[in-house]
This record gives structure tokens, sequence and C-alpha cells, in this order.
């Protein structure tokens, strides 16, 4: 037997030993994240994911986890960002219909979350420009596609081509590129919205070669088990 090699198992030992030390010394320089954030971020994430798709069943399901989770914490500031998460992803979608679970939370919301949803209602004002998502203060100032195409994340970008819709600064340049944004991500709900208003802007245009050319997309995405129900 090598007699040197107790002393080298011995060293890999100690090693190991501190090794295990410093990283077990990192991990508990901070906190564990707590269950019902982790819980309620997966919960969100699935439901918003669901929505998109069009899975009506899952995405009521997982809203109701995610809200159950952040209740936990008895803060409405908390569940107020939360629904406005669930109110971007309806706009992403064409969905105008007011934010009525944000707006029954909205005094105790932040001020940030107060001038995210006055953006996504088409109402916010040049001072809350700066509290907003990076990502939507572009769009929030500039209005245009160029600003759009700046936004890197597919949902966010989809969110501010509906903010433009709303407030009437959809060029077809915009529509155009959230319809491409959605049908890439494979996002059914959103396409279907995006991929209609353009049918409905072919035909007042008298372009019925370009509507009957996006009737075939639309009959594409109904095939796949799509309902807007």
């Amino acid at each position: 037997m090598n007699p040197s090699a107790p002393y080298r198992s011995r060293v890999m030992f100690r090693l190991l030993a501190i090794g295990c030390a410093v990283v077990l010394a990192a991990c508990s320089s901070h906190p564990p994240v707590p269950d019902w954030q982790m819980n309620a971020q997966g919960a969100s994430q699935k439901a918003i994911d669901a929505y998109l798709s069009g899975n009506a069943r899952v995405e009521k399901l997982e809203w109701d986890r995610a809200r159950a989770e952040v209740a936990r914490t008895g803060r409405p500031d908390l569940l107020a960002r939360l629904e406005l998460m669930r109110c971007a992803a309806q706009v992403a979608s064409l969905v105008t219909e007011p934010c009525e679970r944000f707006e029954a939370l909205r005094t105790d919301a932040a001020a940030p979350e107060q001038a995210y949803a006055d953006y996504l209602a088409g109402r916010v004002q040049a001072g809350q420009v700066a509290l907003l998502p990076t990502a939507q203060r572009a769009v929030a100032t500039a209005g245009n596609a160029a600003a759009l195409a700046g936004i890197a994340d597919p949902l966010s970008r989809l969110v501010a081509a509906g903010v433009l819709l709303q407030a009437g600064r959809a060029s077809p340049a915009v529509i155009a590129m959230a319809t491409d944004t959605a049908s890439a991500q494979g996002w059914r709900r959103p396409l279907m919205a995006w991929l209609l208003l353009q049918v409905q802007r072919a035909e007042a245009a008298g372009d019925t070669a370009a509507a009957d050319a996006l009737r075939r997309r639309v009959g594409v995405v109904e095939q796949s088990g799509f309902t807007s129900r």
C-alpha cells in the first residue's frame, strides 16, 4: 500500500469539509425564500401560460392558487400586484375590460402599481412614466413601432402593443409585430385576437386577398382546438 495514501485521503477530506463549510456559510447569509412566495410565483406563471395558450380550466385553477398563497401574507398591496399580472396578460390579448380586481385594491397599491394599472388602461400620465417597468417606458413616451421593437420580452411587447391599440396609436406595423410575436410563441389566445383585428382592418380597407389569407391563419389556430370562451 502506498504510505502516502492515508495522508492524501485526510487532506482531501479536510479540503472537502472546508468547501462544504464555505458553501453552507454562503447559503446561510441569505434568508430562505418563503414558501408562499415560491408557490405564488409558480402558480401565477402557470396561470399566465395557460391563459395565453387558451386553457381556461388550468388558468382559473392556478390564479386561485396564486391568490390563496399571496393572501397568506395579509398584504393587499401584494395581491394588487398579482392582479395586475393577470390584467396585463388580458391587455396583450386585446381584452379591454376594466381591471376590476385591481381597482378594488387600488387604495392599498403602491405608486408603481397604480401607474402600471393606468398605463394598461391607456390613461397613464407623464409624471407616472418613470414608475413604469423599464420595458414599457419608451412605448409610453414614443408610442411607435420602433419603441415596441426595442422590447425584448415577448409578453411585455404584446402588452405594450395592446396599450398602443387602446390609445389609438397602433399602426399596421405595430399590429403586424404583435401578431408575429404571438405566433412565434405559440400563444393561441393573443394570436387569435390580433389576427381577427387584422381581418377586420383588411375588410374595412377592401383588401379581400389579405382578409382571406388572414382567415386561413385563423382557421389553423381553430384547428388546434382553441376556443375564445
